[in-house]
């Protein structure tokens, strides 16, 4: 009998481990190897599309995140990204433009210059990224620096090599204040034309800027055309309401034709240094008093476009009008070439810019923080600028406790400035640094090139072409 029980027991436990081995295998089931599956396999990822692009794995995805990141459990929202995926064991570069993601495959110049993969973001707010119902306080650029970080924490698994920040502009901005409330994330950030409006009320550096950019024979060109156009505005806006009437545009917003018109004329000059270059002066109307409506007309359309603030070209860019009134500032300048009798309304106020139903308080702190953080704690920053560029006249600068940090400037380029437009020695060692914060070899970092080869179709040189006196 005492056999036949220690028999039973034996087999009892016998039986016990093999089906505790059992469940272990099946919890222990291998990871998914494909790219894809790994993305996928991430909670509260999912999928929108996969694009083909030869050498390169691209994903269109969405990805949920608290509408408040101090307050979780108060609602999601769905975060477009996208990921171009190159190999998991490549640096992966982090980029945003500030505004709305681009679902086209396209490569930032970081991206190139390491070869690696590139993570890109939709801005919070921006369509289709915006929480129902949309509650504008949550639009502020901690939120949108959390929503990085939660990005970076969920993909780092994947990418488990050198991650750096980048973007031009707005996105050259938001690169920056991610670094700023999450400075242990990226390994190194390249923040191209990103202004820093640290005194929104103080705004001399740009009407300084305008008194010597480029050569005095084109910026009178541009100042005739500008003051030609509001000289000429009695019938130049009569073609503007057949203009808004033909492609249905109105004007509720901003408040009225008017105002809207003398707002693009006033971006001119502006739009012109912000997107062309002193070759382009060519183009301008050499003699705006004598120059026909058309040409006038055709001029400030193609620079300033005479949709930009009809309320449907608004529309798009409310989240960058939101936050340029509560906590990024707005340049105002001056035009003492004009004349007080020819500029009605003068520069118009992001809250101008905005639907009245959205509140907005301007927080004046919210900059001087940042610029004061980069100043005394930047580390493995570098910030590009171009000579031409407007947004340049108020920009990042650093101080004594910054370290293996830079400021660099293009000579002779505009909002489109970039590290292969730098001078040789500057360009060699933006090129270096970036190699190194990528974790890339030291032989790598002494040839200080980019690891891959230019592709036409991918590599996006230029930041995105924005409306005028839009970052």
């Amino acid at each position: 009998m005492r056999k036949a029980l220690r028999w039973l027991l034996a087999l009892t436990v016998l039986i016990g481990t093999l089906s505790t081995a059992a469940g272990a295998a099946t919890a222990a089931e291998p990871e998914p190897t494909d790219i894809k599956d790994r993305l996928l396999s991430i909670p509260g990822m999912s999928l929108v599309q996969e694009k083909p692009y030869p050498g390169y794995r691209y994903f269109v995805l969405n990805y949920t995140q608290p509408v408040d990141h101090r307050h979780p459990g108060r609602g999601t929202f769905q975060q477009r990204i996208t990921v171009l995926h190159k190999d998991t064991s490549r640096p992966t570069v982090f980029y945003t433009s500030g505004y709305n993601v681009s679902t086209t495959p396209s490569r930032r110049e970081p991206t190139q210059i390491v070869d690696g993969n590139q993570v890109s973001l939709e801005y919070r707010f921006f369509t289709p990224s915006r929480p129902e119902p949309a509650d504008w306080t949550k639009l502020d650029i901690w939120q949108a620096a959390s929503d990085q970080h939660r990005v970076h924490q969920a993909l780092k698994a994947v990418y488990s090599a050198n991650w750096l920040a980048t973007g031009g502009s707005k996105g050259g901005m938001t690169a920056t204040y991610y670094e700023r409330f999450y400075p242990r994330d990226m390994d190194g950030v390249v923040a191209y034309v990103a202004p820093d409006d640290v005194v929104d009320k103080e705004d001399s550096a740009y009407d300084r800027f305008f008194t010597h950019v480029g050569t005095k024979e084109c910026r009178d060109r541009l100042n005739a055309v500008q003051r030609e156009a509001l000289v000429r505005r009695e019938p130049l806006e009569k073609r503007y309401a057949r203009y808004a009437a033909d492609n249905g545009y109105t004007f509720g917003t901003i408040g009225s034709l008017d105002r809207a018109y003398e707002a693009v004329v006033l971006d001119y000059v502006w739009g012109f240094w912000q997107y062309s270059l002193l070759k382009d002066c060519d183009t301008v109307p050499a003699d705006a008093a004598t120059a026909s409506d058309d040409a006038i007309w055709d001029s400030v359309d193609a620079i300033s476009g005479f949709s930009a603030y009809t309320d449907q070209g608004l529309q798009t860019y409310t989240p960058y009008y939101y936050q340029a009134g509560t906590q990024l500032g707005a340049p105002t300048i001056h035009f003492p070439y004009l004349g007080k009798h020819l500029v009605h309304y003068g520069y118009q106020p992001p809250r101008n810019l905005v639907p009245r139903s959205i509140p907005m308080r301007f927080q004046p702190r919210a900059m001087r923080d940042v610029d004061t953080w980069v100043r005394h704690h930047a580390t493995h920053m570098l910030f590009v600028y171009g000579q031409n560029d407007p947004w340049g006249a108020e920009r990042f600068r650093l101080g004594a406790g910054a370290r293996d940090s830079y400021v660099f400037e293009a000579p002779g380029l505009n909002h489109g400035a970039n590290v292969a437009g730098l001078v040789p020695d500057r360009k060699n060692l933006a090129t270096a640094r970036i190699l190194d914060w990528a974790g890339l070899p030291p032989a790598t970092v002494a040839r200080a090139e980019p690891l891959a080869p230019y592709d036409a179709r991918l590599d996006a040189r230029d930041t995105e072409r924005e409306p005028a006196l839009r970052p």
